[in-house]
């Protein structure tokens, strides 16, 4: 009996430990990454699985980063650019973030209101109101690590991907076929559905919350300068299997939700999803009637997740950026600048379905400005990261640092990539 007190105990402070690169990899797979990967599925099959391979190391360098820089500094992303940069190159990297988090805030709201329509009918907008207010409230009056603990379960949902996978007729050797020797067609859709998908996987929102968790993790105080070795490589060894898994369960579900899609939608000539009840009939091999109701799970699910991932990075940002005091540990009364950006972020992000656009086109899109945005942010971040002024001895290494850079110039690529198509 006190040998299995023994491991309760033990369990429940590695739950504890482990657990920013966990949501982090939750949050990832929101709305819009559902929305993304699904067209991405749909309208080129297998075509675009390759990238979901290539870019797990590529966001697990760059997350790690962002959470090795919490740690090490005690102070989130903004506060720590803050120190390294001009200040005009500091506030048009917050604000590009700004617009993209309050745009893929919009998307997801309209997606997840969408997700209810489907089920019962009734008033989108209303809908979407109610899901911005419900949110901002629970993150002002109820911390975010207590609530992620029961919301999260509406994401297992997202399994029923790697379920119906399964109950499709799949061709797995023209899947490592398309995954080893990949085609790519030289047109402006596939170049934005590839940025795109790179975008909703590497998003720079996730890249402030991370270091923001971690800097209240270790209660916004920095690494001590005089921290042991050993001290040192048990909270870094804690980091890289915290996003290891974090990135991993995001990926797999990603990698899962394309596969799907491909071997439904496409193989059925449903190669542009409109709506989110054709989004939804990926699923019907598996869950027949029901799929509409697992999917709504999932896009709820997640929404419920992200969006308070969206807003409270913009806020962390801003707030950094203009040094006032940040974060959920704080009162509304002590840090009144970090609250008001939750408040307009998601005021915006709510407004924003009462305009006409497809909510399906709008997640896509909303990746694809993150695919851009990330570029200039994950450049600051790897170079503030490689500085001894700012991190002491917690330096990121070589082969992070090359992973990090080989992030951004496939980022770069892409976006050259989609830029050049426009015209064709």
């Amino acid at each position: 009996m006190k040998s299995f007190d023994q491991k309760l105990v033990r369990m429940r402070r590695v739950s504890k430990r482990y657990g920013p690169g966990l949501i982090t990899g939750a949050a990832d797979d929101d709305p819009s990454g559902i929305a993304t990967y699904s067209q991405a599925g749909a309208q080129f099959g297998y075509g675009l699985l390759w990238s979901l391979v290539l870019l797990y190391p590529l966001m697990v360098a760059i997350q790690y980063t962002s959470a090795r820089l919490g740690h090490a500094t005690g102070r989130g992303l903004a506060a720590n650019l803050r120190l390294a940069l001009p200040r005009w190159m500091l506030v048009g990297l917050v604000a590009a973030l700004l617009v993209a988090n309050v745009l893929n805030i919009g998307a997801d709201l309209a997606a997840m209101a969408q997700g209810v329509v489907l089920l019962v009918g009734g008033p989108g907008h209303v809908y979407a109101l109610a899901f911005g207010a419900v949110i901002f409230a629970f993150q002002v009056w109820l911390p975010y690590t207590r609530y992620v603990r029961w919301l999260k379960w509406l994401t297992l949902s997202l399994l029923a991907y790697i379920a119906a996978a399964f109950s499709a007729h799949i061709d797995w050797h023209d899947v490592l076929h398309q995954m080893l020797v990949p085609g790519i067609p030289l047109t402006r859709d596939y170049a934005t559905l590839l940025i795109a998908v790179i975008g909703t996987t590497i998003s720079p929102y996730l890249f402030f919350w991370q270091a923001a968790q971690e800097a209240e993790e270790s209660g916004h105080r920095p690494a001590p300068r005089g921290e042991t070795l050993r001290s040192a490589a048990l909270h870094l060894k804690r980091i890289r299997i915290d996003t290891l898994a974090g990135m991993a369960a995001s990926q797999v579900v990603a990698f899962f939700i394309m596969l799907t899609t491909a071997a439904t939608l496409h193989r059925q000539g449903i190669t542009d999803i409109a709506t989110t009840a054709q989004a939804a009939e990926a699923l019907r091999p598996l869950a027949g009637e029901s799929a509409a109701l697992l999917f709504s799970l999932g896009v709820i699910g997640t929404g419920l997740l992200a969006v308070p991932v969206l807003a409270g990075s913009a806020a962390y940002a801003t707030a950094e950026a203009m040094n006032q005091p940040a974060g959920f540990d704080h009162s509304p009364r002590t840090a009144k600048l970090f609250y008001l950006i939750l408040l307009v972020a998601m005021a915006v992000g709510a407004a924003m379905d009462f305009l006409p656009i497809d909510p399906i086109r709008a997640l896509v899109w909303s990746a694809v400005i993150n695919g851009i945005v990330a570029v200039p942010i994950m450049a600051a971040m790897l170079w503030t990261a490689t500085r001894p002024d700012i991190m002491g001895k917690q330096t990121i290494g070589r082969r992070v640092r090359w992973l990090g850079w080989l992030a951004v110039g496939v980022m770069t690529v892409s976006a050259l990539f989609m830029f050049s198509t426009v015209h064709l």
